[in-house]
């Protein structure tokens, strides 16, 4: 007689058992494949929803490593450095990139309506904008050594997908957090739209893992999926259908890569948010902000299963994933708040 295979399965492979509940009930994480130490120095980037996880370590005492410190008023300490949103993983892909000189895009500063510039690639971290493109490229100097500090003395890395579309140069290929015109216009219309496919998410995410771990091969990553909808799409078809889209490829894109790569885990922001257990009350009236205690069940689940006060066991993942290089990329890596929001105004 053949055995079910599903028989002896724990409650969490059953919808009954594991969904079908209470709702408070309901904690989709089965295992932890890595914990998070009070010693350990934890950076994260991605889009908005990021920004409440940095704000719960650092709440709970944990070592949230910021180096590049400045004014609240002026974006600093909402990211490690002040990098803002970084939507999509080419984008993270390309800021790795251009911190260590793999990469230097043609667009250098964007001019504003009143006058002032921005830097395309983060617009709105200056609240004030830069007086001209020079100050631009100081800051920006400032910006990417601190950006090279974060990447090689962090733990953890914590990354939030957050959308699959996003514009880009058609010149050099550089990805911007903002359309051109939403908070700065270049001098030229070299630029375009486009929608990432989760084949070139996963060979993006799969780069940027490995450049990662050759300046930092002990880094633990964590991986999560922003619940926040569109806010808009450009896409000719219904922003409630784009964005379906787009959070489905997010999600298809980490699970690929927390199946394939050691040290990467995948934690279920999204699912806890947007599951029918709490039948979407987790969203504000605009059903797209996320209520606070929405807010507070995911970093309860996120504290209960990733957050230890005891010592860490730390390894090396370099081995992991090789990327192909030439010598001159090998030796240049060796030596060394929601800006979507914009699109409403």
């Amino acid at each position: 007689m053949s055995t079910n295979p599903y028989r002896g399965l724990p409650d969490s492979a059953f919808w009954r058992r594991a969904v079908a509940i209470k709702p408070h009930e309901v904690d989709p994480v089965v295992e932890a494949r890595f914990r998070i130490g009070r010693e350990d120095r934890v950076a994260t980037a991605g889009s908005c929803f990021a920004q409440h996880i940095s704000r719960t370590l650092a709440a709970r005492g944990f070592n949230y490593l910021v180096t590049e410190p400045g004014e609240t008023a002026r974006n600093f300490g909402v990211y490690p450095a002040r990098f803002g949103n970084i939507y999509s993983v080419r984008q993270l892909l390309q800021l790795f990139r251009r911190a260590y000189g793999l990469f230097e895009p043609v667009d250098q500063a964007w001019r504003r309506e009143d006058g002032r510039f921005v830097d395309p690639f983060r617009p709105q971290v200056e609240p004030s904008g830069f007086a001209d493109p020079e100050e631009v490229a100081r800051d920006r100097d400032r910006h990417l050594a601190a950006v090279r500090t974060m990447f090689e003395e962090c733990d953890v890395f914590i990354f939030t997908l957050g959308l699959t579309e996003a514009w880009h140069s058609t010149v050099d290929g550089a990805v911007f957090p903002l359309a051109p015109g939403v908070a700065g216009m270049p001098d030229h219309r070299d630029f375009a739209f486009h929608n990432f496919s989760v084949a070139e998410m996963v060979e993006d995410l799969t780069r940027f893992i490995a450049d990662l771990r050759l300046v930092n091969p002990a880094v633990r990553i964590l991986l999560t999926v922003s619940p926040v909808p569109l806010i808009a799409t450009y896409e000719t078809r219904h922003v409630l259908v784009s964005t379906v889209a787009s959070k489905a490829a997010l999600r298809v894109v980490a699970d690929e890569i927390t199946r394939r790569e050691e040290g990467v885990d995948y934690f279920p922001s999204f699912e806890i948010i947007t599951g029918p257990h709490y039948g979407y009350r987790f969203f504000a009236s605009d059903l797209r902000e996320v209520r606070p205690e929405g807010v507070a069940r995911v970093m309860d689940i996120f504290a209960r299963h990733y957050m230890t006060t005891g010592p860490v066991e730390r390894r090396s993942y370099a081995g992991a994933a090789p990327v192909a290089r030439d010598a001159a990329e090998m030796a240049q890596l060796a030596q060394v708040v929601c800006d979507e929001e914009a699109i409403e105004r």
